[in-house]
């Protein structure tokens, strides 16, 4: 018997294939078990409810169209979630919106001490952060792109996207009060 995590993974790959195949039901099995992270993402880069939802349904349905000619040379959520950025992008190109941190959800356990405003307080300094620097941050610092991977999603240069991670947590520092100089 394989580890749970293995498991995942082979029973991940037998979906993608399915789906790949044209099973909905698989698709939809995948839609189930990525959505989240997906929506976390486009949420992340966005920073905004809606926009992160319309996001998220529209990397889906770009997914489905080109899931016939995944070739499985990457894992299947790093396929999709470079689908979620381009869909980000493509978005941000046409529209310009304002930064707007999401608060937490009545209801849903906090990860920190109740009392604390911690989550709440690194979720503002990373919308504070300037586009460019928060689309790195969020890709590198949080997704684990590499920078070549990221730099050739966000469309620049490997040196640049280094720079923009080491600018995000220089910036993210001062704003948590964490600067050591």
């Amino acid at each position: 018997m394989l580890p749970p995590a293995i498991d995942a993974m082979v029973e991940s790959a037998e979906l993608v294939a399915a789906a790949a195949g044209g099973d909905l039901a698989a698709f939809e099995s995948l839609y189930r078990q990525f959505a989240p992270r997906v929506y976390g993402l486009c949420l992340r880069l966005t920073g905004q409810r809606e926009a992160a939802e319309d996001c998220t349904q529209e990397s889906f349905v770009a997914a489905w169209r080109a899931l016939a000619g995944f070739e499985q040379r990457s894992r299947f959520s790093t396929w999709l979630h470079r689908i979620a950025v381009h869909t980000v992008l493509a978005r941000r190109r046409g529209l310009r919106v304002a930064y707007e941190v999401a608060e937490p959800k009545a209801g849903l356990p906090e990860v920190a001490d109740p009392g604390s405003d911690a989550p709440l307080d690194l979720e503002r300094a990373i919308a504070a952060l300037p586009e460019r620097a928060r689309h790195v941050l969020v890709l590198v610092g949080l997704y684990g792109f590499s920078h070549a991977e990221a730099a050739q999603t966000l469309g620049i240069a490997e040196g640049t996207c280094k720079a923009q991670l080491h600018r995000a947590r220089g910036l993210l520092a001062q704003a948590l009060g964490l600067e050591t100089s």
